[in-house]
């Protein structure tokens, strides 16, 4: 089969490698759609460390092809979603309530981390009773495919934020995960969600899924000017989405004694994230800050899936470029490079 790898870090490209066979309590699915990431990008560059030859991608939809002997809830032929967070649901850290983490930090994150990703004709996904969710005949692969990750980690922002009903929420940075953060913050009650962007078109796709306010980091200072929207207050959840020092460390600025930073942005570089000591109460502001990774199971999917049956979101209005799986490099490209006014790339295969 075709995949596309990360051969080393800095270089990707196509390459033949054999059809994963299923274990016991596995399956392998046949790609039909994926999404680029901006992990994808960080993988790439040495975010987690050299790897070689290593299948790229983590969010896809496909059919399944194979399962293993002891798979009891679905069968070839099934189109199903797969979460980019595929857990060992009998590990202890599963058992602890933190799946996402089972065999150790980050240990959830299987695909294009531990082993292949998606983008490949087939891809192995483990735990297949677990980690499998149904796609229902209403929803396209173009839809259900946002729930694999975009969906699923942007609101865990919101939820992580602990938002109260008619709280004010601020989302630093409007890329794809930020802006399911804005649309997740407006689903949990959010009374005034406050968008920080400086591109126009993410702006617009802001207000779109629910900031009712725009803050451009390129002609106003973040902090003075959200103080300025929220009484001098600030934000009782400020949800970071961008991976950034500086970005953090605002983060931490805006947000009122009590409230909560929620981190869902991939640090990808440098040893350390400071903390604003001043206003961090110099540690005693009972500020929560709040990290996970992406939520995946069949029950966070299949949830995610009714969002969007009921047409709570519509998560395609991201889409801003599809290229079939044959060009895969120049898609690549586009994503890691940010060229065209992306927001999020669809590979059909």
């Amino acid at each position: 089969m075709k995949a596309f790898v990360m051969k080393e870090i800095g270089r990707t490209g196509f390459m033949e490698k054999p059809v994963p066979e299923p274990g016991p309590g596995d399956a392998v699915v046949q790609t039909t759609s994926a999404l680029i990431c901006t992990s994808d990008s960080h993988t790439v560059h040495g975010g987690i460390g050299p790897r070689k030859n290593l299948t790229l991608g983590h969010e896809a939809v496909g059919i399944v092809h194979a399962v293993g002997s002891e798979v009891k809830d679905f069968r070839p032929g099934d189109r199903v979603l797969v979460g980019a967070i595929t857990p060992d649901w009998g590990d202890l850290a599963s058992q602890n309530g933190f799946p996402s983490q089972s065999g150790g930090p980050l240990g959830g994150f299987k695909f294009a981390n531990r082993k292949d990703g998606v983008f490949a004709d087939y891809f192995h996904v483990n735990d297949a009773d677990a980690n499998l969710a149904r796609i229902p005949d209403t929803i396209g692969d173009d839809v259900a495919v946002y729930c694999a990750d975009m969906l699923s980690t942007g609101f865990m922002g919101a939820e992580k934020g602990n938002i109260p009903i008619g709280g004010t929420v601020a989302v630093l940075a409007q890329g794809p995960v930020g802006l399911m953060a804005t649309a997740g913050a407006r689903l949990r009650g959010a009374g005034r969600v406050i968008g920080v962007e400086s591109v126009p078109s993410r702006q617009k796709l802001a207000r779109e899924y629910g900031a009712d306010e725009i803050v451009d980091f390129t002609s106003e200072d973040v902090v003075e000017r959200i103080r300025e929207l929220t009484g001098g207050e600030g934000v009782d959840t400020a949800i970071e989405a961008l991976g950034a020092d500086i970005t953090f460390q605002t983060a931490v600025k805006i947000t009122k004694p009590g409230g909560t930073i929620s981190n869902i942005g991939y640090f990808g570089e440098g040893e350390f994230i400071r903390i604003p000591r001043v206003e961090w109460g110099v540690g005693m502001a009972d500020q929560t800050i709040a990290t996970g990774l992406c939520p995946g199971g069949r029950l966070r999917m299949e949830r995610l899936l009714r969002v969007v049956e009921a047409k709570r979101i519509d998560p395609t209005r991201m889409t801003t470029h599809t290229f079939p799986f044959d060009d895969m490099e120049r898609a690549f490209e586009v994503a890691d490079k940010k060229l065209e006014d992306v927001v999020k790339v669809l590979i059909t295969f």
